[in-house]
């Protein structure tokens, strides 16, 4: 998930990777964009998409598989402490600055929390009883949540009827997917968790839009998911966790995908890509993700999909698609937002 702010409406679903892309990820794209660079070699392009498309599409199929044996703030603290660290020296390595100001750092703090603890941790805890495409089609709501919440003070971005329109089909698309449980008795808790994750990362998101931007995009990632890793590590200790470790040798490889992957390759790339290609490109991830884990599941993990999966889907890929290319207008007697510590 992993996983991890947006830029735009869209970007939040990088969150859901565990990446935590964010508004320092859209200012570096506006930064980027008004240099003059050749064009990319078209190869390099598409294997950048491919890595945001596999990297991100399919840490769904990773944690499904982690769950099984390693405890949630087990695995998303190794996983986040090992992501964000490593990415904090190899940035040092490279000459970088890595050290923001304790404002800076309390904020990049509260994005952490959010994003990953708030939201990726209770994608973990789901997928011990939610599907991963499930999950992932959830999931795919939080550009949805986002437009909605920016909609309110302080922000007041004035959305057009086609995003209104999204908004609608999303939730919609929502209520097909989760129908069924609700007269069946199926995993409603664990739905229920993902849907309070989407709502987690969609906060964190808009607030990182005011209170990181300033801030590095790797820099800012790599604290993000070390501050997010820590408090884990915490969670853990506190909850005693280690009495139901008992790691195999699949969820260590299914861990290490998820570092190396989700939180490294994915990120890496997507970064990349904001500043060689328009960013609505960038952003079509949110739209091609929730199909790659709905497929990597059903093909590699035997996971069911029903009409109502199949429908809901479709509702909810065309909600994003409505949402993320409608164009918001900022309300005229908003005044800019001071960030928040």
């Amino acid at each position: 998930m992993s996983a991890p702010v947006g830029s735009g409406s869209a970007g939040g679903a990088a969150a859901a990777s565990g990446s935590t892309v964010g508004a320092a990820g859209a200012a570096l794209a506006a930064r980027d964009a008004a240099r003059p660079r050749p064009a990319p070699a078209p190869a390099l392009v598409a294997l950048a998409f491919a890595a945001v498309y596999l990297a991100w599409g399919s840490t769904y199929l990773a944690i499904r598989v982690a769950v099984v044996s390693v405890p949630t703030p087990i695995l998303a603290g190794a996983r986040f402490t090992i992501a964000g660290a490593g990415m904090l020296l190899a940035l040092r390595l490279r000459g970088r600055a890595i050290a923001p100001s304790g404002r800076e750092l309390r904020a990049l703090a509260v994005v952490g929390a959010l994003l990953l603890v708030g939201g990726n941790g209770c994608v973990v805890w789901a997928e011990r009883t939610v599907t991963s495409g499930l999950t992932a089609l959830i999931v795919a709501t939080v550009p949805l949540w986002m437009a909605g919440l920016a909609a309110l003070p302080p922000a007041r971005e004035r959305m057009p009827a086609r995003g209104v329109i999204g908004l609608v089909l999303g939730f919609a698309g929502v209520a097909v997917l989760v129908g069924p449980d609700l007269a069946g008795g199926g995993p409603l808790a664990g739905e229920a968790a993902v849907l309070v994750a989407a709502l987690s990362w969609s906060c964190g998101s808009l607030y990182a839009r005011r209170a990181t931007a300033s801030v590095d995009p790797l820099v800012a990632t790599g604290w993000e998911m070390l501050f997010g890793g820590g408090l884990f590590v915490l969670i853990a200790l506190a909850a005693g966790s280690a009495t139901d470790l008992h790691a195999t040798p699949t969820s260590v490889v299914a861990l290490a995908y998820l570092i190396v992957f989700g939180s490294w390759i994915g990120f890496t790339a997507y970064v990349w890509l904001l500043a060689h290609v328009p960013a609505a490109k960038a952003a079509t991830y949110a739209y091609v993700n929730p199909v790659i884990a709905l497929l990597l599941g059903w093909w590699i993990l035997g996971e069911r999909v029903s009409l109502a999966v199949a429908l809901g889907s479709a509702i909810i890929v065309l909600a994003v698609v409505l949402v993320t290319t409608a164009r918001v207008r900022p309300h005229a007697a908003t005044p800019a937002c001071a960030p928040e510590a």
